[in-house]
């Protein structure tokens, strides 16, 4: 999930829940988190009895003060959950000075060193290992891999917490109906997305933190600056401006997914157009038209947001875990 616990909720005070360790089978990961507080929370480690637990622990430290808690779980014996494994949770008393931080650095990797041991303290490091708050008597570790426990001297524990950002990045071209669609079920998923229209009066009042809004009438120019890895979706008011679009996209040395919105007669002018440009056939095969998975008909803008949403899971789990996928176009 993306860091849907990232919510500032200045002056409240909060707990932050973080998956430290696990072994076997267990509902999260390790750096699946949940932030509490008095009368909610936001994120989840997995539901069930153990995220229970992690609530009640959670605002007792709150009613009494505690700054810190470290515990073993074992889901089957004591918490009766059919996964069986061991969770290791971390608790900590969230200071507004690390939640500003974080929230700011969303799109950017974070480093969180927290001490399980000894006295409280904490420390933010950027990408680079570099400081960015909290002490600095913390033992030098390389921020490398994910979320774990790591023993510092004297056998002292810290959690060396992984912050990352979403790797995931889509390039969104068009602000009608169905993209302010496909941006809100993008919202609550593991990925950025840069939406992209030149009329800035259509982008939605409430822009969701994993978007950037890009209200530009040379729209070319991002798809030429984007990463390798970018993909890039096209549903635009006009067939010139999503054919430009399209010859700029499979232009690209990069061989990045790519989809447009339309028919299978638009896909066919469009490939003739394209192959008159210039583009390689193959590469015109990869382009994906109509958008969305096989066998789901439905034109409605939120019918057509939930089939690409899960289109594009599908792709990025694809792409992060080839050796596990069959290869999707």
């Amino acid at each position: 999930m993306r860091n849907d616990w990232l919510h500032p909720h200045a002056g409240t005070a909060a707990v932050l829940v973080t998956v430290a360790a696990v072994k076997g089978s267990v509902p999260r990961e390790p750096g699946a988190k949940m932030l509490v507080r008095a009368g909610d929370f936001d994120g989840t480690i997995g539901g069930g009895h153990l995220e229970h637990r992690a609530l009640d622990i959670s605002r007792t430290m709150l009613q009494l003060g505690e700054a810190r808690h470290f515990e073993r779980f074992p889901l089957g014996p004591s918490l009766g959950q059919c996964c069986g494994g061991v969770a290791w949770l971390a608790f900590e008393r969230m200071e507004v000075e690390q939640m500003d931080i974080l929230s700011a650095r969303r799109h950017q990797d974070t480093w969180r060193l927290v001490a399980l041991d000894g006295a409280s303290e904490w420390t933010l490091l950027d990408e680079a290992g570099r400081h960015l708050a909290g002490a600095v008597t913390t033992p030098a570790l390389e921020a490398q891999g994910g979320t774990r426990v790591v023993e510092g001297e004297g056998g002292r524990r810290w959690l060396l917490d992984a912050v990352l950002a979403p790797r995931d990045h889509l390039m969104l071209f068009g602000a009608g109906h169905v993209g302010a669609a496909i941006v809100r079920a993008l919202a609550p998923l593991p990925c950025r997305v840069t939406w992209v229209d030149e009329r800035d009066d259509l982008f939605l009042a409430d822009i969701p933190a994993n978007v950037t809004v890009e209200a530009t009438d040379t729209p070319e120019a991002l798809v030429e600056k984007a990463a390798p890895g970018t993909s890039f979706l096209v549903m635009t008011h006009s067939h010139a401006l999503d054919l430009r679009l399209c010859h700029a996209i499979l232009s690209r040395s990069s061989k990045d997914w790519f989809g447009l919105i339309g028919s299978s007669t638009k896909r066919s002018q469009f490939e003739a157009r394209l192959r008159e440009r210039g583009i390689d056939a193959a590469r015109i095969d990869d382009m994906v038209c109509p958008v969305g998975l096989p066998g789901i008909e439905g034109k409605a803008p939120a019918v057509i947001a939930a089939s690409v949403a899960a289109q594009l899971l599908s792709v990025w789990e694809a792409a992060h875990h080839p050796e596990e996928q069959p290869e999707l176009s």
